[in-house]
């Protein structure tokens, strides 16, 4: 397997090169200093000249909050790359698989996971534009499958866990939002998921998110428990703890599609990055 894998040197992408070359694939990270995705012209010339069989699309616009006042500059990067990627990996048969988000969604449901025939409706410009990215793809490259996936988090890049832990280790208390509920993901098994979706039939959107939910309060306190931080977690909610961008406040995402690889319960993912940020 020949893979290309954009936005290598983001947090997931660097985790999705080094497990495909674990694998033994030929493993190419390209990113912004390989050249511009969001130009057309670049983009096929990179993918034509890289020949890959597979692209592991993770490039993208990340800045939620940014979003909202430069929602050009994230469609551009989310919607028109993602385009473009197609359009080249269409021209050479290579298969795309890319990364997409919770933010698709509302949030509105409360009783039960998203899964992928769920109609979708973004509440700020960061889902918008990655909505757009989903479609873009879908009518640049047949073969396709499109990751949703949730609050990641691992080593590599900046991310709520590391976040806090940051937090932590310089105040006694810590004011947390209960009333947003999603499922963690980490990357370290997110990247195995993409690798398998690389390999299967599967095409359209597939969840791929850590299994399980829980809020940002309470993945909070598993979070400072398996790092044996001694630091108070309190309360807060969304309301009083203000952003430029909206948030769904229900971000659970489960997969109805059969053949769609699972992702352990999101308390493994937290293991395992504390396991991870211990031995670097």
């Amino acid at each position: 397997m020949r893979l290309l894998v954009t936005g290598a040197a983001g947090m997931l992408g660097q985790r999705v090169v080094a497990d495909a070359a674990a694998r033994g694939w030929e493993a190419i990270g390209i990113d912004l200093p390989d050249g511009d995705l969001t130009d057309e012209a670049t983009a096929h010339d990179l993918v034509a000249a890289l020949a890959p069989t597979a692209i592991v699309h993770c490039a993208a616009w990340t800045d939620v909050d940014g979003a909202e006042e430069r929602e050009d500059a994230a469609l551009r990067v989310n919607a028109d790359a993602s385009r473009n990627v197609g359009r080249a990996a269409a021209a050479i048969g290579a298969r795309v698989v890319a990364v997409s988000t919770d933010y698709v969604f509302d949030g509105s449901l409360t009783d039960r996971p998203y899964v992928e025939s769920d109609p979708t409706g973004p509440l700020g410009a960061y889902g918008r534009t990655k909505l757009a990215g989903e479609l873009a793809l879908a009518d640049a490259v047949e073969d396709h499958a499109i990751a949703r996936t949730a609050w990641l988090f691992g080593a590599g890049g900046k991310n709520f866990c590391e976040t806090m832990l940051g937090l932590a280790a310089t105040r006694d208390r810590v004011a947390v939002v209960t009333d947003q509920v999603g499922s963690p993901t980490w990357t370290g098994h997110l990247s195995p998921a993409l690798l398998a979706l690389v390999e299967s039939d599967l095409r359209g959107p597939v969840h791929t998110a850590g299994a399980g939910q829980c809020s940002w309060h309470e993945l909070t306190v598993e979070l400072f428990r398996l790092a044996g931080v001694d630091c108070e977690v309190g309360e807060t909610t969304a309301a009083e703890f203000q952003r430029p961008a909206p948030r769904p406040a229900w971000s659970v995402l489960a997969t109805e599609r059969d053949g769609a690889p699972v992702l352990p319960p999101w308390q493994e993912g937290v293991r395992g990055f504390i396991e991870e940020r211990t031995q670097a």
